[in-house]
């Protein structure tokens, strides 16, 4: 693989035509010069997304841009959506390896290496998006995804989050456990490995594979993220039934990686605007997601016919039952599985003691008692 400082050169680093290949999120022309002082770089950042998809491929967009505008066009940032450099699945080596500088992607996707991995981006049961952004910025996740990521050469930050998703599209109804046992399900990360224990078939695609399985009849059932990206994706053409609520991912939050040799040479303010940027996208994604999904949701039922599910309670059971020994036996698997695992619950713990009183009540008394 190319290595990073084959990528990486002095002045002017990469011309118009080695730009063209990906999207150069380059700087408008009020900026240009405005970096001074700042070394010169093109940084190359790879994703887990489809080209221009919307949500997911925006954070990081958006993310590329900030760090390109921040910077003054010093640092400009050249995107590659999956598959236009690497695979979906091989970012994170990419960046491991100093064949790219920065992912952007689902931390989940990285079990292979380390099944921790999961617990910062979502696992079944566990943290909405306020939640995840407590531990991360003040419960000690930020330090423990550090150390984490750093066996592999990286260094980890949250630049996204896509909110609660849904339990996904299925092409019958399902009424009890009896009708999820030997359904094929599109479910990574931790959630499908809890699919697998109450008798369905997980499988683990990238996002631009999902709707030809699903067409294809490879696959039965999917989840993906929710209605603002379903729609954009046609979920709805090959499966009517849309179930919820989604358990795996109660607040999936997305993240960038950046090569840690990179990250060691930048100077104070380099890295102030690589963090800065994706501080921002992170939060802008949030308001993002809550805004278009309402809106999305009642394009799919009112003019595509969606009909809205809701998981029975014995599937709920099990797949809750289910959940506390697979993140139990996750959490033996090492030691730093183990200290993040704690870490985790220990923040959830607070964060349901304190949503009890506060977001949970107030919810249930504003739908109860009050209406515009």
């Amino acid at each position: 693989m190319i290595k990073r400082r084959q990528l990486l050169t002095s002045g002017a680093l990469v011309g118009a035509a080695g730009l063209a290949a990906g999207c150069d999120c380059g700087v408008p022309a009020e900026l240009e010069g405005v970096g001074a002082g700042l070394e010169a770089r093109t940084l190359k950042m790879v994703t887990t997304w489809p080209k221009d998809f919307p949500g997911l491929g925006t954070m990081a967009e958006r993310t590329a841009r900030f760090v390109t505008e921040m910077s003054g066009g010093a640092m400009r940032v050249q995107l590659f959506a999956a598959g236009e450099l690497v695979p979906a699945f091989e970012c994170f080596d990419a960046v491991s390896t100093g064949a790219a500088d920065l992912y952007h992607g689902a931390e989940y996707y990285w079990v292979g290496k380390s099944p921790a991995f999961a617990f910062f981006t979502a696992v079944p049961f566990g943290m909405t998006a306020p939640e995840i952004m407590a531990w991360t910025e003040f419960g000690g996740g930020q330090a423990l995804w550090d150390e984490l990521s750093a066996r592999f050469n990286i260094k980890p930050f949250a630049a996204g989050n896509t909110g609660h998703q849904l339990a996904g599209w299925f092409k019958r109804e399902i009424n009890s456990l009896e009708d999820l046992r030997g359904m094929k399900i599109r479910m990574p990360g931790l959630g499908g490995e809890v699919l697998r224990r109450v008798g369905a078939s997980a499988v683990a695609l990238a996002g631009g594979e999902i709707y030809q399985a699903l067409q294809s009849g490879a696959i039965d059932g999917t989840e993906w993220v929710g209605p603002w990206n379903d729609l954009a994706f046609g979920f709805h053409r090959e499966a009517k039934f849309y179930y919820w609520p989604g358990i795996h991912e109660p607040g999936a939050q997305l993240g960038v990686g950046v090569n840690l040799d990179l990250w060691n040479e930048l100077s104070l303010q380099e890295r102030a605007i690589i963090r800065g940027a994706c501080h921002q996208a992170n939060h802008l994604s949030i308001a993002e997601y809550m805004h278009h999904s309402g809106t999305a949701l009642d394009q799919l039922i009112n003019d595509h016919g969606v009909q809205l599910r809701k998981l029975p309670d014995d599937v709920l059971a099990a797949l809750a039952r289910e959940t506390r020994v697979v993140l139990e036996e996750t959490a033996r698997q090492d030691d730093i599985t183990r200290r993040i695992f704690e870490s985790y619950k220990a923040s959830l713990e607070r964060s349901q003691n304190w949503g009890r009183i506060s977001d949970e009540a107030y919810m249930s008394a504003r739908r109860s008692v009050f209406t515009f």
